[in-house]
């Protein structure tokens, strides 16, 4: 090799091998400042478009989830009135066939009727009152009953059925027409009210069987976007223990590269004592 003062091959190879340390170095700090190993399209163009599109599924579940929740709570809202309304109907039942006892005075069943009243008015402010977020499934308001969003394509369906509770309706066939002033008014009372009981048990249970599903459904969703994420993070996610030691190594290379770059370009000047 001639000696030269015009190319040092040394000092060039020398800053090459520096670049390419620095580069690394570059790169290994961004992996660890972010936790990612794939952090664009330039790391990894095929693995960042896959982690991308489960991302973008992963955000359509969360919209899922939230409908879901909503689902949730306004179907616990029913249940609670519709509890409440069980419970209403017991009483009334306490009270109509204490109406169908033929010695009543008039005194007594008009006390009878006011409390029967009294009662079908708590019934009805239970079904109008049992609305979450603009939802109510007991009042008829909706006949096709609520539909929530199932799967991040918007392409399935959870449907919570209406269970229509209002008075002199098909479930519960009591209305504030009905009389205990009369022991036939009593009668048909009570027939009415029998038939009631069944049917909004029935309902009820029906109400809870479809509240059931969706909060399995909903459990399914929560783990379904848990395994996304972790399938995500297997993808682009940074080993920071291998990091570190990448690192440390790259650390010690770019001291070295730095060293033998100031002694390459050390050499021209063993040229000048040739000159002296």
């Amino acid at each position: 090799m001639s000696n030269s003062v015009l190319t040092n091959s040394a000092a060039a190879i020398a800053l090459q091998n520096l670049t390419t340390t620095n580069n690394k170095l570059t790169d290994v700090q961004g992996r660890i400042s972010t936790g990612l190993k794939v952090q664009g399209a330039k790391d990894n163009a095929a693995v960042w478009a896959i982690a991308q599109s489960q991302r973008a599924d992963v955000g359509a579940l969360g919209a899922v989830k939230s409908s879901l929740d909503r689902a949730t709570s306004i179907a616990d809202v029913a249940r609670s009135a519709g509890e409440s309304i069980s419970d209403l109907l017991n009483q009334l039942k306490e009270k109509v066939t204490a109406a169908k006892d033929p010695s009543l005075k008039t005194q007594s069943r008009q006390l009878l009727n006011s409390d029967f009243k009294a009662l079908l008015g708590a019934i009805k402010s239970a079904v109008d009152n049992a609305t979450f977020d603009g939802g109510n499934v007991l009042n008829g308001s909706l006949p096709t009953g609520l539909k929530f969003l199932a799967n991040a394509d918007a392409s399935a369906f959870v449907t919570l059925s209406t269970q229509n509770l209002s008075l002199s309706g098909s479930i519960l066939s009591l209305g504030m027409a009905d009389s205990l002033l009369t022991l036939t008014g009593a009668t048909t009372a009570l027939n009415k009210l029998d038939n009631s009981i069944t049917a909004v048990n029935a309902a009820l249970g029906a109400l809870g069987a479809q509240a059931k599903q969706i909060e399995a459904h909903n459990t399914f969703v929560s783990k379904l976007t848990d395994t996304l994420e972790s399938g995500i993070g297997n993808l682009v996610d940074a080993d920071l223990a291998k990091e570190s030691a990448r690192l440390q190594a790259l650390q010690v290379q770019q001291q070295l590269g730095a060293q033998s770059l100031s002694i390459a370009n050390q050499s021209p000047q063993v040229i000048l004592k040739l000159f002296q």
